[in-house]
């Protein structure tokens, strides 16, 4: 079962540029410390050792079984990297030092699997972790006219708010959109979505919810730029026909743009 298993990663992992292993690479350390860097020193290896398989086995049942100890250990320790393993302990940060001595630890008690597979979950939770905390939401009370030659920076609308959102939107960032808020003045609120390079359907239900709050606060909710997946992910989910189309703008300038019109609109219907 397990040649099987590993026989069919090979050949699915070789279809995406990956290299084929097993679950003891010692031959392979070994063969890479001694110089082979392309697919032929593998070859040559692995026909050389089956030759010694075929026709030195006889004379291999002579070495000493002290002279093949020294060879695993002197292989045990090119293939160990102490001096990469001290450096990082020093340099790398807690969680990633944690994670390196759990694995070693599962390692040696264990085995390489359970090591690796706990290795692989701690990584990715902390991995998630710095990406929920690089998600910024942000305020704005002024803005810069791309438009204009000249920078400088206008104020917004007093009943128009803006928030930029900056980094992926997935479950480990979703309270983030619980720091929008609208006031009792707000009419229209922009979400700035250029700095979001991603949306998940935890993401996608923030952002509904968001546009529950807001309609029920009689807000209109107004997007700026948003990047092709996350368009995506809201087109599938019928989010884009929910808001209107026409309330997803190319740019800050488009949206707030927008937002003007609308209150002039608002404000000529008033007067009528």
């Amino acid at each position: 079962m397990e040649l099987v298993a590993q026989g069919t990663g090979n050949i699915a992992s070789v279809l995406f540029g990956g290299i084929p292993a097993t679950g003891a690479i010692a031959r392979t350390a070994a063969n890479v410390k001694n110089g082979g860097r392309t697919p032929i020193a593998g070859i040559t290896h692995s026909l050389v050792l089956l030759l010694v398989l075929a026709f030195l086995m006889p004379y291999a049942a002579l070495i000493p079984m002290p002279t093949i100890a020294a060879i695993l250990v002197q292989v045990a320790y090119n293939m160990s990297g102490w001096r990469n393993f001290g450096h990082l302990c020093k340099t790398a940060s807690k969680g990633a030092v944690a994670t390196l001595l759990i694995t070693f630890g599962l390692t040696v008690a264990v085995g390489l699997v359970a090591a690796i597979a706990v290795g692989m979950t701690i990584t990715i939770v902390l991995f998630l972790k710095m990406l929920s905390e690089e998600t910024e939401v942000s305020g704005w009370q002024y803005y810069c006219d791309q438009n204009s030659e000249v920078t400088h920076l206008r104020e917004l609308p007093k009943s128009v708010r803006v928030y930029e959102i900056n980094g992926p939107m997935f479950f480990g960032m979703t309270d983030r959109i619980t720091d929008i808020s609208v006031k009792s003045f707000t009419k229209y609120l922009i979400i700035r979505m250029r700095g979001v390079p991603s949306l998940d359907s935890t993401g996608m239900n923030a952002l509904e919810n968001l546009y529950s709050y807001c309609r029920s606060n009689g807000v209109n909710l107004i997007f700026s730029h948003v990047n092709e997946q996350p368009m995506k992910t809201m087109r599938h989910a019928g989010f884009v026909d929910l808001v209107g189309e026409e309330h997803f703008c190319a740019s800050i300038d488009d949206a707030i743009a927008h937002a003007r019109q609308l209150l002039g609109e608002e404000e000529a219907g008033r007067e009528a």
